[in-house]
């Protein structure tokens, strides 16, 4: 399924129904007054957080999500009934901004929670609320009122504990996988992967916690270059991250000047993410020059105040150390 994270959208409430001017004739009541019922009030637009979506293409889709109106009043003081809300499912971590001033509308921010983006019209009332002393046969009734309409942008920030940082190719992908059930396309080539996944990372029975694989990051990324912001708000959410660096000769790649960089991203993109706690290993020690470089850089990392882990999510090694690591980021004792 297409990973969509941004979209635009109109949503329209339903407009209420038309009260209704009637008078009863029956056989013997030649005189028995106005009959005409209220009309229904009109289906809200409500949106509710699934835990089993994780993008917004059904919506982007739609360009338009209108609710049902509500039924005109009839004769014999029957009411119109109410139309049906329009229910819409989108991605826990779902925010809508209205698209004209740019302000935040609401967060769906927890699974199952319910937000009325648009309120349905009130139905107009039926002439037999009109009846008074002076005027017992009023010719007169409301007509229903229109639907909320609003132009939203709907922005998804994934909702995890902790997320998944470093360069293109350190091996994100194959980490998440090695950890948990997701199952992200891996290549030894840059930018595998193009969109983020979630892994539910299980540590023993009653210990586990939400990571997101947040693909690569390149200089400039906070101005838009390669995958850019577009997935940078994505860590906003995380209490706390794993950067992974690696040893890449071919490429002439520093681990250190890595760590560098993507942390000054996170920093250009909100100064907050750079403050946020890290856990930071050097990936792929499986691999010949990964345990070479990773005793290099490690008192580089240590000036820094930074103990540079080294795991391998082919064999295993040091990965049980990272995680229960930043599970205590995560959970602080």
């Amino acid at each position: 399924m297409k990973f969509v994270d941004s979209c635009k959208v109109k949503v329209i409430a339903g407009a209420g129904g038309n009260g209704c001017v009637a008078f009863r004739r029956e056989k013997f009541a030649p005189h028995g007054g106005p009959a005409g019922g209220d009309g229904g009030k009109g289906g809200d637009v409500v949106f509710v957080g699934d835990e089993g979506k994780n993008t917004l293409l059904d919506v982007a889709i739609s360009h338009t999500l209108q609710a049902d109106r509500g039924e005109h009043g009839r004769g014999k003081d029957q009411y119109g009934k109410g139309g049906e809300d329009l229910v819409v499912h989108v991605p826990v971590g779902t925010q809508a901004f209205d698209d004209s001033a740019n302000h935040l509308l609401f967060d769906v921010d927890a699974a199952g929670k319910r937000i009325v983006a648009a309120h349905g019209g009130r139905g107009g009332r039926g002439n037999l609320h009109f009846a008074t002393p002076s005027e017992r046969a009023p010719r007169r009734a409301e007509p229903g009122e229109p639907g909320e309409e609003r132009s939203l942008r709907l922005e998804l920030k994934i909702m995890a504990d902790a997320g998944l940082l470093g360069f293109p190719n350190v091996g994100k992908s194959t980490f998440i996988r090695a950890v948990s059930r997701a199952r992200p396309a891996v290549g030894d080539y840059p930018f595998t992967t193009l969109v983020p996944h979630l892994g539910v990372v299980a540590l023993d029975l009653e210990s586990s916690f939400v990571l997101a694989d947040i693909p690569g990051l390149i200089p400039g990324a906070a101005r838009g270059v390669g995958l850019g912001v577009r997935f940078l708000k994505h860590v906003e959410r995380t209490r706390a991250l794993l950067h992974l660096v690696s040893v890449d000769p071919g490429d002439g790649r520093d681990p250190l000047a890595d760590f560098d960089t993507i942390n000054a991203e996170l920093r250009a993109f909100d100064p907050v993410l750079a403050d946020r706690p890290q856990v930071v290993a050097m990936g792929k020690a499986d691999l010949p020059d990964a345990r070479a470089g990773w005793e290099r850089a490690r008192p580089q990392f240590a000036a820094r105040g930074v103990d540079l882990k080294l795991l391998s999510a082919a064999t295993g090694e040091g990965v049980r150390e990272v995680l229960f690591a930043l599970y205590s980021l995560i959970h602080p004792a």
